[in-house]
Order: C-alpha cells, then structure tokens, then sequence
C-alpha cells in the first residue's frame, strides 16, 4: 500500500519538509528540512542566513523561491543531494520519526503534492517524486544501521 503524504497534520505528516523537526548541521541550528534546503540555494551569503531565521517553514520556502536572490550556479546538480543530506539528518536526529519511517517496511512513500512535479507525485501522479524518492532511501540508510 503506497503511502501518501503532504500535509504536518496528517498520519506521515512528519515526512513532510514542514515539520517542526529541527536538526543540526553545518555547523548551525534549523527548524526544519524546508529552512535547510532552501538557504542552501544561497551559501555563504546574509540570504542564507536570513532564511534560516525564518518565522515558518512556508516564509522560508517563499524566501527561497524568490528568484530577486541570487540562486547558487551549481543549484540544479546539487539540490538532490543537499535534500537528502538534510532528511537524513532530520531522521537521524529524532528517535520518533525514525520509528515510523522505518515502520513504514517496504511501502513506496509519495509527497501528493497537487503542484510539484519534481519533489512530488503532481496531480495525474506523473511527477519524479523525488521527496519519496530520498525518504525510501534514508530509509533503507537507517535499515542497515540498525542491523550493524
């Protein structure tokens, strides 16, 4: 049974970039995945920062997307990774979450995001899925952890 997610408030609300999991990494302090991910899009600069500051999660993401900022050269052959990157340390972090990740067994995981074609399934589901794409392989990440 293929598991759906996208909102904080619903059963696998905390694969979502938007949960309130922060974590350490890089040397600072992030509220949570969504915080990370998009200040990496402006390293080394006061943008990073200030997105890192940011109130909500959703006021990062606007933050972020803001193309009036000066996006990073390398963005496109380094944004997968950086997500990943950040996921892994989210669930690494906190015990609860990894529990229901690692609960989750072999079930293929799905961000049902109407409008993202890239992170998410899209809305006719045609989308790369790549938010689920980088949770099932945390996933089988911590799986070998815990068997070591």
């Amino acid at each position: 049974m293929t598991i759906y997610f996208y909102s904080t408030r619903s059963e696998y609300g905390c694969f979502s970039n938007f949960s309130s999991h922060g974590f350490e990494l890089a040397g600072e302090y992030w509220q949570t995945t969504e915080h990370y991910f998009q200040a990496q899009k402006f390293p080394e600069t006061h943008h990073c920062e200030q997105i890192r500051q940011a109130k909500t999660p959703k006021d990062a993401a606007n933050m972020g997307r803001d193309r009036s900022r000066p996006l990073r050269k390398d963005w496109e052959e380094v944004k997968d990774d950086l997500m990943r990157k950040a996921v892994l340390r989210k669930f690494e972090t906190h015990a609860e979450i990894k529990e229901i990740l690692l609960a989750s067994g072999d079930e293929e995981i799905v961000e049902n995001s109407p409008s993202d074609y890239y992170w998410g399934g899209g809305k006719d589901g045609s989308g790369k899925n790549m938010l689920g794409q980088i949770l099932m392989e945390v996933r089988e990440i911590l799986r070998k952890r815990t068997l070591e």
